[in-house]
């Protein structure tokens, strides 16, 4: 019998080690912490080593195709095949609003484009019933979205890659020559290219869902919460332990018929084509917790 195998990309730290740790307690198989850094994915190893918990560790940089390959190489070789893959390596840009290109790049390339990536190379490993979760944000919600034809767009039952590919091309071109403006975004447009790169992270979840229907594989996308990380400077209501817990429900033990969802971290199923409801994440709400900080 074939052993198991769960991988969690960016897990040295924050929700994603937290993911680690509660699978290594919980599932019975191989549980991969993989990170960019090599050294700070070992050091993340040794210290749950000397917690009595034994996760396998691979270097895995998502927005470089070489490494995806090498990692996927590696299981194919090891254990032949991948039971649950949690897609959580993300970043959070720096400004409030801003149209410098290079960090708006730089946060899709992490946060988007990198699926696009590990769907290609890492999906075909994903065995018949396995389980997916994309790990987006308060941000991913359609409901921050303003602009009508993006809207119109996303909300489309054809919905493909190629459109939210374009949806994403639109805001780097509108950063580049400055016509992307804030009605287009809730809030004011804080953290724009965070925004429209976990929007199009939980749009390619319902996309990929489509996708590995026929092999009963089911593919979510869920919000942790404000969670207290290096990430968001230690402002947040979740510690990483606590925001794991939704996650690992997912993955675990929710029931095989929920698929294709977008889910809070309470664990309530929301609409995510409800585009005037009040989910979008609030600026406001995270300077209320960096004050409490």
């Amino acid at each position: 019998m074939l052993k198991k195998v769960a991988v969690v990309t960016g897990s040295n730290r924050g929700i994603g080690l937290s993911i680690v740790k509660g699978l290594c307690q919980r599932f019975d198989g191989t549980v991969y912490l993989t990170s960019r850094n090599e050294a700070q994915g070992k050091s993340a190893v040794d210290n749950l080593y000397k917690q009595g918990l034994r996760p396998e560790y691979h270097q895995l940089d998502v927005t470089d195709r070489a490494s995806v390959l090498t990692f996927k190489e590696h299981i194919l070789k090891m254990y032949g095949g991948i039971d649950i893959l949690i897609n959580n390596a993300g970043v959070l840009p720096s400004r409030e609003y801003s149209y410098e290109s290079e960090e708006n790049f730089k946060t899709i390339e992490v946060n988007f484009k990198s699926i696009i990536i590990i769907q290609e190379l890492l999906f075909p490993l994903i065995r018949n019933n396995g389980r997916i979760l994309n790990v987006s944000s308060a941000c991913g919600h359609l409901s921050n979205i303003k602009n009508k034809y993006w809207i119109e767009k996303l909300s489309d039952k054809d919905l493909n890659i190629s459109v939210i590919e374009d949806f994403v091309d639109w805001f780097l071109e509108g950063c580049r020559n400055k016509t992307f403006t804030k009605e287009d975004l809730a809030d004011d447009a804080t953290f724009a290219s965070c925004r429209i790169s976990k929007v199009a992270l939980s749009a390619i979840t319902i996309v990929q869902q489509k996708e590995l229907e026929k092999r009963n594989i089911s593919v979510n996308s869920m919000h942790p919460g404000l969670v207290r990380t290096d990430m968001t400077q230690g402002v947040g209501f979740y510690s990483a332990d606590e925001a794991a817990v939704t996650p690992l429900y997912l993955i675990l033990d929710a029931p095989p018929s929920l698929k294709g969802s977008f889910v809070w971290y309470d664990g309530k199923v929301l609409d995510w084509y409800d585009y005037s409801a009040d989910y979008y994440f609030k600026y406001a709400t995270f300077l209320q917790y960096q004050t409490k900080h």
